[in-house]
């Protein structure tokens, strides 16, 4: 390229053997920056906040004031660490891979894991619900693989929380790691179209709740500013977040439903930590209360029947939640320490079960030599739902293929029988049931609870 083209900047990018193609301004020759090329122009700098990008130097103090990598004002919701647990030391405990593990040691945890899981009453069953009101996307052609494999699990799930009585009006479903907020969608479509939404007065019994930490594409959020429903998104971890300081939820006190699709490893401690072990005005407000009837009357029902506590949110009606990625939980976190400790397993067993029950999903795999060609559906499954990478062979050679996955998902029992006892603690019955087939996904374990 001989010149620059018109309106573009004058700087030849010797790497890439072209001239810069940024827009200049009126009157320019270079771009903002590239203009310390030109004749009396103020040097530019890295920006201290963000070293991706450089500033004027005689511009800067603005600059500072407005850079979008600028830290912003916490809401009143953000609670540094609320939900995080009780720092005891053993949550810096340096992970050791389960390669450099010896052959003893490796039998010894595997022992300590047979021992501990010895007499649990957590069976899983198979429970494969599903819900008209996806009935009709399912059906239409136009989806592919992917949508039609998270549309069975949204459906799954919303036959499970219609058999506990937790589809309905007059409550607030909190949707945790809501990523595009697809679940909270078909919550609303199903009460929709069951008992359709009037104005006024009928509009204050229903809100959604949308918590994801990362800034999302796509959300569904939009789809419902219309209606007339309480969407709310708040973009927080879970970790920081305080829902009796959520106005929403304070205002109205509606019970709670606590949802989530793939709630990923500690994320789901920490939302069970949010949801029930918030120090505060929550802590002192007793057990929580009976749920609903899950008659047909429970929709016509007053929110004020389910009294609040204190001055945070309503009381929690109900859970149910699609596990993930254990092997991505912390001690420090995990919710159901007093039930590891009762069976005589630390923090440093604990990280290493962790580890370990991600052979529940990957160590099944074969070898490079025996492997078949990629299934682009599985490949995108393993992708979606933070597989790690399978341990090297010096595992394999310990541990056949069978026996590897059958450890894995005892370890991922025994992690979530500690979930259960600690619901079971705070006075709720809870179970875990396999909601859809491992054709769908390997993560098919479903958490519910209710008083």
């Amino acid at each position: 390229m001989a010149a620059p083209l018109p309106g573009r900047c004058g700087f030849f990018v010797e790497k890439k053997k072209r001239f810069c193609k940024m827009i200049v301004a009126r009157g320019n020759v270079f771009c903002g920056e590239h203009a310390t090329q030109e004749e009396g122009s103020c040097r530019r700098i890295v920006c201290p906040l963000d070293p991706k990008h450089t500033v004027s130097e005689d511009k800067l103090e603005k600059h500072l004031k407005k850079c979008n990598s600028r830290e912003k004002p916490k809401p009143v919701y953000y609670v540094e660490n609320i939900n995080a647990g009780p720092a005891d030391g053993d949550e810096t405990l340096q992970q050791v891979s389960l390669c450099d593990l010896s052959r003893t040691q490796l039998q010894s945890l595997l022992d300590k894991l047979k021992t501990a899981a010895t007499g649990l009453q957590c069976d899983i069953e198979d429970g494969f619900l599903s819900h008209p009101v996806v009935q009709e996307e399912l059906d239409d052609p136009k989806n592919g693989d992917s949508a039609n494999k998270h549309l069975k699990q949204q459906s799954s799930l919303l036959g499970h929380m219609e058999a506990l009585g937790l589809l309905g009006r007059g409550r607030s479903f909190v949707e945790f790691g809501a990523g595009r907020g697809k679940l909270s969608h078909w919550i609303h479509e199903a009460l929709r179209r069951r008992d359709p939404l009037k104005t006024g007065e009928d509009l204050k019994d229903l809100q959604f709740l949308l918590v994801e930490r990362s800034s999302t594409r796509f959300k569904v959020d939009g789809k419902h500013q219309e209606a007339g429903v309480q969407f709310e998104r708040l973009q927080v971890d879970i970790q920081h977040l305080d829902l009796s300081k959520v106005a929403p939820l304070t205002d109205r006190k509606l019970p709670l439903v606590a949802v989530g699709k793939h709630l990923c490893g500690a994320a789901t401690d920490l939302a069970l930590r949010c949801l029930l072990d918030t120090p505060g005005p929550r802590e002192e407000s007793g057990p929580p209360p009976k749920r609903l009837k899950t008659s047909e009357e429970e929709d016509s029902a007053e929110p004020d029947r389910v009294p609040g506590s204190g001055s945070g949110p309503g009381p929690v009606l109900g859970v149910a939640v699609a596990l993930c990625c254990h092997n991505r939980c912390e001690w420090r976190h995990y919710v159901g320490k007093e039930f590891f400790l009762q069976r005589g397993i630390g923090a440093e067993e604990f990280s290493a079960f962790c580890r370990m029950s991600s052979w529940a999903t990957c160590g099944m795999r074969p070898t490079n030599q025996d492997a078949p060609s990629q299934d682009p559906a599985n490949q995108s499954r393993e992708e979606e739902e933070h597989e790690p990478a399978e341990e090297r062979d010096a595992v394999s050679g310990f541990l056949s293929v069978e026996e590897r996955e059958q450890v894995g998902r005892l370890c991922k029992q025994l992690i979530d029988a500690g979930r259960i006892h600690f619901l079971q603690e705070r006075g709720f019955n809870s179970k875990l049931t396999r909601y859809v087939s491992s054709q769908v996904t390997l993560e098919n374990v479903l958490l519910t609870a209710v008083p």
